[in-house]
């Protein structure tokens, strides 16, 4: 489970900061989770929880995890669509077929590739 380590990484981060800062407390966190980044956010979420509990300057900060939609480029017609994934509930064609799109809006070709979204961005910190 890599998102424990990266859960890790960022309270070690977070540590840091607030001491540049000269801060006693971390109240809130808020980070960008890329669609294709391959972390599971509730892992993530999970471990981030158990490991600011050990922490008193952590104890009580608030994750606020963004994920936003994925980004896809068309290699017939070169168009950047974003294209929010299937979720539970909503069209069977997307269900039976998997998360992922088949065709672009523009040329309704299927050669579709993702275009970014694997970073695991800190946004925002608040510290007292």
């Amino acid at each position: 489970m890599h998102e424990l380590s990266l859960a890790q990484s960022l309270l070690d981060q977070l540590l840091g900061l607030a001491q540049e800062h000269q801060a006693e407390k971390i109240t809130r966190v808020a980070i960008t989770i890329g669609p294709f980044s391959g972390i599971v956010r509730d892992s993530f979420e999970f471990g981030f929880s158990i490991l600011k509990e050990s922490l008193p300057q952590t104890k009580d900060a608030e994750l606020v995890v963004e994920t936003p939609d994925p980004v896809y480029i068309c290699l017939d017609c070169n168009k950047i669509s974003v294209i929010p994934f299937a979720q539970p509930g909503e069209a069977t064609e997307m269900l039976l077929n998997g998360p992922y799109p088949k065709k672009c809006p523009w040329c309704c070709l299927n050669r579709l590739s993702p275009k970014g979204g694997t970073e695991l961005i800190l946004n925002q910190v608040e510290m007292e």
